[in-house]
This record gives structure tokens, C-alpha cells and sequence, in this order.
């Protein structure tokens, strides 16, 4: 994952890492709407990679799905943005083919019912679209079983595929995150087995 204007810092990356999956994925999304004003917009996402845009809408489709569900999501206004775009494509591409799958299922639906569902609505009117469209039910459960699963295969694909802007030498910044990533416990050492000599003041790490 090339972040091209998007700044990570390593110590939050292992700060997070060393608190669990959402939010090592945090500190990403974080990033990369702070580089996009926290809007994201045709303009804004012509300044991102694929990944990028990719990772925030995973960002949204967790929040939204397992907050009020796809019919929730469709009735705030993002059904075109999953259903129109190549989603399903990209996270398939990502290795997760159960989820561009369901994604799949969910646009069939999508297409029958968004234009209603999208529709304004009273607080009552928008409850009542839950027992109305109950068909998207089942998918709203497949979504919730597997959602631990599918951030973790999240987290891992971000893990695999960060790189650096050209011109930078991640030496051993990101084994030393990785390390922390995957660690299975962490602990304190109070002696110095490593001494770093900064040489190079535009290091990567200055940032």
C-alpha cells in the first residue's frame, strides 16, 4: 500500500498494533482522511491509490453494517457508492472472496429496493424498512459472523502491502513494526542491546 501523501507514523502503528486489529487499521483510515480533509469526494479520491480508497470503504461498510445494517448503509446515501464502483472487485482482489461475494448478493438486492430505501423517511418510517425489506436480514448476519475474521484478513493485506515513497529506506522501521504486529507478548527490558546512530536527518522516521 504506496501512501503517496499520507503520512503514517511508525511509533503510532506500534503503539496501535500492540492494542489489536481495529485499531492498527485506525491509524490508517485516520491518515488517510486527515490527507483528504475527512471528506471523501470524487476530487479527494483522485488524490489516493486504489488501497487507499479501498480501506476507507471497508471503513464505512463495517460502520455502517454493523451499526444499523445494509439497510442502514442504503439509506444513508451509500448504496452507489458500493454498488456503482468496482468494490466488490477491489476486495476480491484483496484475497477476500467471501465478502465480494456477499457484497455481490447485497447490489441484487440493492437494485430492487435502493431507490426506496434511499427515500426520505420519519425516524418511525426508517424503523418500519427493517421489517419491510427483511430480505437483506440473512446478509446483515453473514457480515456480523465474519467480521472478525474479515478485519483480521484486512489488517493483514495493509501489513503485506505498505511500502515507502520513493527515495526512502524503510531499513528497519517497518521489520521493527512488523515485529510488534505480529508479537504474541511484549515485554520490558530495562539494558540497551541496540544503539542507533542517526546519520541521515531526512530519514523517514524524522516525520
Amino acid at each position: 500500500m504506496i501512501m503517496g501523501k499520507v503520512i503514517v507514523k511508525d511509533s503510532d502503528l506500534i503503539k496501535a498494533a500492540n492494542v489489536g486489529t481495529d485499531e492498527f487499521l485506525q491509524v490508517f483510515i485516520n491518515s488517510i482522511n486527515d490527507a483528504i480533509g475527512g471528506e471523501l469526494t470524487s476530487e479527494s479520491m483522485s488524490t489516493l491509490n486504489s488501497d487507499q480508497i479501498t480501506l476507507l470503504a471497508w471503513n464505512i461498510l463495517h460502520e455502517e453494517v454493523m451499526d444499523g445494517g445494509f439497510v442502514q448503509l442504503i439509506h444513508n446515501g451509500y448504496g452507489p457508492f458500493f454498488f456503482k464502483n468496482p468494490f466488490a472487485k477491489a476486495i476480491k482482489l484483496w484475497g477476500m472472496r467471501d465478502l465480494s461475494k456477499l457484497v455481490y448478493n447485497v447490489h441484487s438486492l440493492y437494485v430492487k429496493y435502493g431507490s426506496e430505501i434511499e427515500k426520505d423517511c420519519t425516524d418511525d418510517e426508517f424503523m418500519a424498512l427493517f421489517e419491510k425489506y427483511s430480505e437483506f436480514d440473512d446478509m446483515d448476519d453473514a457480515f456480523v459472523e465474519n467480521e472478525e475474521q474479515w478485519t483480521d484478513m484486512i489488517a493483514e493485506y495493509v501489513d503485506n502491502n505498505i511500502s515507502f515513497p520513493a527515495g526512502y529506506g524503510m531499513g528497519e522501521d517497518m521489520t521493527m513494526m512488523m515485529l510488534f504486529a505480529n508479537a504474541r507478548k511484549v515485554a520490558y527490558v530495562p539494558r540497551a542491546f541496540y544503539h542507533y546512530v542517526k546519520l541521515n536527518t531526512g530519514a523517514f522516521s524524522q516525520t
